[in-house]
């Protein structure tokens, strides 16, 4: 990858996107023009493996049929929802995603505009081109703060201090990583921050060396740490007030676990099929989830989501937020803050757009009923 982080402006196109699609084209267009090229949307894009699960995550939310109600009053929709205490304009959120600023200047500071712009929750991630307290600082909606627990415990605990001193409205840990996946791009190319950006989150950190295998064959590396277990959600769930969403599950059983070990919300996520291949789609292992935590904490789900058809689906199969990575980066990658906020209106729109056509007004209409079986 080159080390500049110049971009040519390039022409938008004369009309305008409508949709995820058409705004994944216009970043595209936009990366390939740039000064990082094709490897940075090969790391946009990429999955794990053959990428089975990657294409699974987008058919199976459109696999699912819609049987819509009819003469239902839907003159006034409200998408409203709350979650830990914060009233939302709507249950689409922004998934944590790394190192913003490699997609646009605006970076951080871009989607964290846009989501307050749009009243949705913005989940920052601890591998940020932005600090913590800067994102905290500028923001408008509320606020979760994505956490990757370290090998170094005190570490990992001061990031979860520091979240809940910004004003972060609760902790997210990652659980589905504790190794590298068969990430073929990234391994090929070994993709790394260009000069001059930095994880910002984090202390500069002296490289360790986990064994003498070639970057190609590395199975375990610093920043992720394999000896996770349950009692960490516990210990996590005490250091701070912030409640703790475990990300990553895909079992009932896990979801059961998480909220016996004290976390506060479980996040159905396959990383969007960015670790392990022909792992479950997620629209298939949430009902099951649902099912389990049965109201006793919200329940949120990611992966593949590109229609507002898919958020409508997955919040009749349980969900209580919808969250998404990929459509919101499509859009700060071609135009920045404004192109993220475009993702997000075009997400909310769908919503609003198939709730009334399928007679449900409010949120809680979104029933299980509205699926054909």
């Amino acid at each position: 990858m080159t080390d500049t982080v110049e971009r040519p402006h390039v022409e938008p196109a004369a009309d305008p996107a409508l949709n995820i699609r058409e705004l994944r084209e216009a970043a595209l267009q936009q990366l390939r023009a740039g000064a990082f090229g094709q490897p940075m949307w090969d790391y946009l894009e990429g999955g794990s493996g053959d990428e089975r699960s990657l294409r699974w995550n987008e058919e199976a939310w459109g696999e699912i049929r819609l049987s819509p109600h009819c003469l239902v009053g839907v003159e006034d929709i409200d998408t409203s929802t709350t979650l830990f205490g914060s009233r939302l304009a709507s249950p689409i959120g922004l998934s944590p995603a790394a190192s913003h600023k490699i997609w646009h200047p605006d970076g951080e500071l871009g989607v964290t505009a846009a989501a307050g712009e749009a009243g949705m929750v913005y989940c920052q991630s601890t591998l940020g081109t932005t600090s913590m307290e800067d994102v905290a600082a500028a923001a408008t909606s509320p606020l979760w703060f994505q956490l990757y627990v370290r090998r170094d415990r005190d570490l990992t605990a001061s990031l979860a201090q520091r979240a809940a001193a910004a004003g972060y409205q609760a902790l997210v840990v990652t659980v589905d990583t504790p190794v590298l996946g068969a990430r073929d791009t990234d391994r090929r190319r070994s993709v790394r921050l260009p000069s001059g950006m930095a994880f910002a989150n984090l202390p500069a950190l002296t490289a360790r060396v986990e064994d003498d295998l070639p970057a190609h064959r590395r199975v375990y590396v610093e920043r992720l740490d394999p000896t996770l277990r349950w009692k960490d959600i516990t210990w996590l769930a005490e250091l701070t007030d912030l409640p703790v969403v475990v990300k990553g599950v895909l079992r009932a059983d896990d979801a059961a676990r998480a909220l016996d070990h004290g976390a506060a919300g479980v996040w159905v996520s396959n990383h969007g099929a960015r670790n392990l291949d022909t792992v479950v789609p997620t629209a298939q292992a949430l009902p099951a989830v649902a099912a389990e935590v049965a109201g006793r904490a919200p329940v949120i789900v990611d992966s593949g989501v590109r229609r507002g058809t898919d958020v409508l689906k997955a919040l009749c199969l349980g969900a209580d937020a919808v969250f998404v990575g990929r459509p919101y980066l499509y859009g700060l990658a071609a135009a920045g803050r404004e192109g993220a906020l475009m993702a997000l209106h075009m997400l909310d729109t769908e919503l609003r757009m198939a709730m009334g056509l399928c007679g449900a007004p409010d949120l809680a209409s979104l029933t299980p009923d509205l699926l054909w079986h």
